[in-house]
Formats: structure tokens, sequence, C-alpha cells
């Protein structure tokens, strides 16, 4: 095995604390990219170097010197009305890029996601080449789509980058998804839409670092590839089955989709006539992740990486009730 030296962004966040795990128990060098002192102790502490920097204010490249392959998994995940999220992915994706080809890198990965495909409408079984469309849900799906366009405009002879698109990452160590289920089915605010019994994909944390692993041994470059964990379930199945891990069981509350489209939609507009000051309940781009059918084709990633799940559904919700039966919370590593 040739030893790796692997640069990760967002490395404290979920997907790269995963990541570290992943590449560290494989034999290979990691160095983490932290924005704070807390941040590069969670990264230390899981064995990886850690350097300090900010992608929107300092030069990278000089932490980048002697990695081989970079990991892009840095992200703003606010699906908020607000333009932060878009700002800070694309300009941070153009200044990770500058600087790793600047540093010598040979592979970059960057994980992007099924948002950049979202207008909020269903989207079934797409492939990579479904049109990105005119129209995105919100500032969130159309940052992302944004900077998946910055990051392949930085692949070349000198640097092959390769896109990712997962899909509703969960898993172990969830400090995303999982916390928010649950503290909405706590504090009363958790409804169905529609039932919920519309498809969705998903992708454990573990399958996306093994796709991300996959990628950068053989994935094209300049190419796009869908992962997820398989064939499709339910909305509602998922959803259930997470909050079961913790003990929790959701309400039969539901809510049309009519009505929360109407509600969404107005709630982007009190936002931008209020100049920002007021926001209502459900922002548009929420509802579009998660109010209609998403399902992902991985043909692609299955005939040119080799990627199949190595992480299945069961075992992943054991996984979770495990570490709750351990004294774990989904926020703790």
């Amino acid at each position: 095995m040739t030893e790796r030296h692997v640069f990760v962004t967002g490395a404290s966040g979920y997907v790269g604390r995963n990541l570290i795990r992943h590449f560290t128990s494989a034999g290979h060098r990691v160095t983490g990219l932290a924005r704070s002192e807390e941040s590069a102790a969670v990264v230390t502490e899981l064995g990886a170097t850690a350097v300090r920097g900010d992608m929107r204010r300092d030069d990278l490249s000089p932490l980048m010197t002697g990695a081989t392959d970079l990991v892009h998994a840095a992200a703003n995940l606010d699906h908020g009305p607000g333009r932060g999220a878009r700002e800070d992915n694309v300009r941070g994706t153009e200044a990770v890029v500058a600087a790793a080809s600047a540093a010598g890198i040979k592979r970059l990965v960057h994980i992007s996601s099924d948002s950049v495909l979202q207008d909020g409408h269903p989207l079934r079984n797409v492939h990579e080449d479904h049109p990105v469309p005119v129209r995105h849900a919100g500032a969130y799906s159309a940052g992302k789509a944004e900077a998946e366009k910055v990051a392949l405009d930085g692949n070349g002879d000198a640097m092959a980058v390769i896109v990712l698109r997962p899909r509703m990452i969960w898993g172990r160590d969830d400090t995303t998804a999982l916390p928010t289920l649950a503290a909405m089915v706590r504090s009363g605010q958790f409804a169905w839409i529609s039932g919920g019994d519309y498809l969705s994909s998903t992708t454990h944390v573990g399958n996306l670092c093994h796709a991300v692993d996959l990628a950068l041994t053989h994935g094209r470059a300049g190419e796009i590839y869908h992962v997820s964990d398989g064939p499709a379930r339910p909305f509602r199945e998922t959803v259930t089955g997470l909050l079961a891990t913790q003990g929790l069981s959701p309400p039969d509350k539901s809510v049309p989709r009519a009505v929360l489209r109407l509600l969404a939609r107005a709630s982007d507009g009190l936002y931008r006539l209020s100049g920002g000051r007021l926001r209502g309940p459900l922002s548009f781009q929420e509802f579009a992740t998660s109010a209609v059918e998403i399902t992902l084709d991985i043909s692609k990633a299955k005939r040119e990486l080799g990627y199949l799940p190595v992480i299945g559904w069961e075992e992943g919700l054991a996984e979770l009730r495990a570490r709750v039966a351990q004294g774990d919370t989904p926020a703790l590593a």
C-alpha cells in the first residue's frame, strides 16, 4: 500500500472527523484544517496533524505543502434564506482550489451535494447529467452548484478534480441531521409532510468515506459521481428508524405539501422584504430538501469507481443504538 498524505478541509466537522478516522486507520497521513483552537484539538485527538487557517482569509497553500491529495469537506450548511452560505461555499472553494493547485496537490475530491439539483420539484433516480436548474431552491443550492463548478474548473493536467454528490448523510457521530430531528420531536415542532411516504436516498457517512477513498484512487478527472446507500427508502421509514435509535417516536401529525410550499415561499418573501430582519418558520430551501422525493442513480459510481455501500441500513442503526447504550449522544465523537 502506498501511503497518502491527505489534506482535509472542514476537518473537525461531521464528515471531516469521519474522513480522518477512515484514512488514519488505513495507515495514511492526514492533515486537517481547523479555524479555532477547539477545532484543532478535535483534529489532533483523532490522530491527524492540525493546521490553523481560515479559507476566506488566509493563504492556505503553505499549509498544504507535502500533501498528495485533498478532500474539500468544509461547507456552510445554513439552509435559510440568507446569502451567507452561498458566499462562504463559493469563496471558500475558490480559495481551496487555488491553494491546492499552488501547493502541488495531485488529486482533489470536492464533496458536493444533491442540493445542486434542487428547485423544489421531485428528483427521481437522477443521473449526474441531470440539468442544473436555472432557478435554485435557495442560496444554499445556488452556492453549492457554483462551488461545484469552481472545483471542476480547477481540474487539469497537474491536478485531477473529482466531485461526489451524497444525499442526506447520516450515521455515527452525527452532529447535523439527527440532533436537529431529535430536537424537533422533543419540542413538539415535528410534523410529516404529506405523510412522509415519498422516497429519499441516504448516504451513511462510512459509505461516503469509502466513496472518497475510491474517488482518490479510481475517479476520472473532471467527473461527478452520485453516491448513496443503494435502494432508496421512504423518508418516513428513514426518519422513524433514526429517531428510534435515540429512544424517540415521531408523532403522526402531517401537513399537506401544498400548504408548506406556500408557507416557504411566503417566508422567503418576508425575509427579502424586511431586508433580512424577519424570518419565517420554513425557507424554500428547507422545503426542497425534505418535502419531495430525491433519489440518486449511483450506477456511474458503481461502474467507474467500483463503489458499493460497505455499511447497510440495519448495521448503521445498530451502531447508533450501541452508542446511545454506551452513554454517547449524536453530538459526541
